[in-house]
């Protein structure tokens, strides 16, 4: 079976070599150029095909004339996109005679949309998983192939659950991936009344809101945290990313306000309190007794 893919990151590196141990065979791989201005922290889909001698390209649209042309050559039996970051239009999807299918990083219908991974995070979730589903006009609202639940701990960042939502979703395209070769391919409609829809984010949506409590604040700053922008404050006319941080029950003086209780500074918020681990200032990051005396330089100050 053909397979045109569509890929980006680390799970599109995953899709195209599980599709490869299946036995597709894969004439062309659509991917994107690395944006300079981000921190490109996982695997190159370009680099991978090199490796394996794909056709690979990079166009900024795979709709225009040039590559309809190409594709109507290739007369692809399926396709797939994994994590490629532009919606395909329908002259693209309706092409395949068995069907186009996206992998998506949540539980659908939950978190359709972008950064399922942060805002899931963000907003303090215990669960989530990956889905591979029919591509319709729509985004991330075709008919469910199937689905892997992965739990969300306490601590974890962004980061690290993007690794076991990558687990995740390799045992799922081996569970899946051969009966979709024999042309077996379940599908169940989403009710989209049932889920919700996040946008992307941007580094200035990482700005804490000193009025929100402790646990919400946490969650903000484990769901942004490296290799993502980072959540910030500031400190006077200083812009301070706080990478790592703790939470508890103290109650300070008031939202924002920096206070020491048993020797460790806090910042207090509408309900209990963040402990700065680790933060970033002017470039430079620090910890410890460094950290300490920068707080207790600040003591009694409100943060905004």
């Amino acid at each position: 079976m053909r397979a045109v893919v569509f890929a980006y990151h680390n799970m599109g590196r995953l899709g195209i070599q599980k599709l490869l141990q299946e036995g597709f065979e894969i004439p062309l791989v659509f991917t994107h150029e690395d944006d300079p201005g981000e921190s490109v922290w996982f695997g190159s889909v370009s680099a991978l095909c090199r490796a394996l001698a794909i056709e690979h390209a990079t166009p900024a649209d795979p709709a225009s004339p040039e590559w309809m042309t190409r594709l109507e050559s290739i007369r692809p039996d399926i396709m797939f996109s994994f994590y490629y970051r532009s919606m395909l239009p329908e002259r693209i999807i309706a092409m395949p005679p068995y069907g186009a299918y996206n992998l998506h990083g949540s539980l659908l219908p939950a978190y359709r949309g972008r950064c399922p991974v942060n805002w899931v995070i963000i907003n303090g979730e215990r669960h989530t998983g990956v889905t591979l589903h029919a591509m319709t006009l729509k985004p991330d609202a075709g008919p469910i192939v199937g689905q892997r639940r992965v739990e969300i701990g306490p601590d974890d960042t962004a980061f690290t659950l993007f690794g076991r939502l990558e687990q995740a979703a390799g045992i799922l395209l081996d569970e899946l991936l051969p009966g979709m070769r024999a042309g077996k391919i379940p599908l169940t409609p989403q009710d989209l009344s049932r889920g919700s829809y996040f946008g992307g984010r941007r580094p200035e949506d990482g700005r804490i809101s000193w009025s929100k409590t402790a646990q919400e604040i946490y969650n903000l700053i484990r769901g942004v945290t490296r290799p993502y922008p980072g959540a910030f404050f500031h400190c006077g006319k200083r812009q301070i990313i706080i990478w790592r941080a703790a939470h508890d029950a103290f109650e300070g003086p008031g939202p924002g306000v920096i206070f020491f209780q048993g020797g460790v500074p806090r910042i207090g918020t509408s309900q209990g309190s963040i402990v700065p681990l680790e933060v970033e200032l002017e470039r430079t990051v620090i910890t410890g007794s460094e950290l300490e005396t920068f707080f207790r330089n600040h003591e009694g100050e409100v943060v905004s």
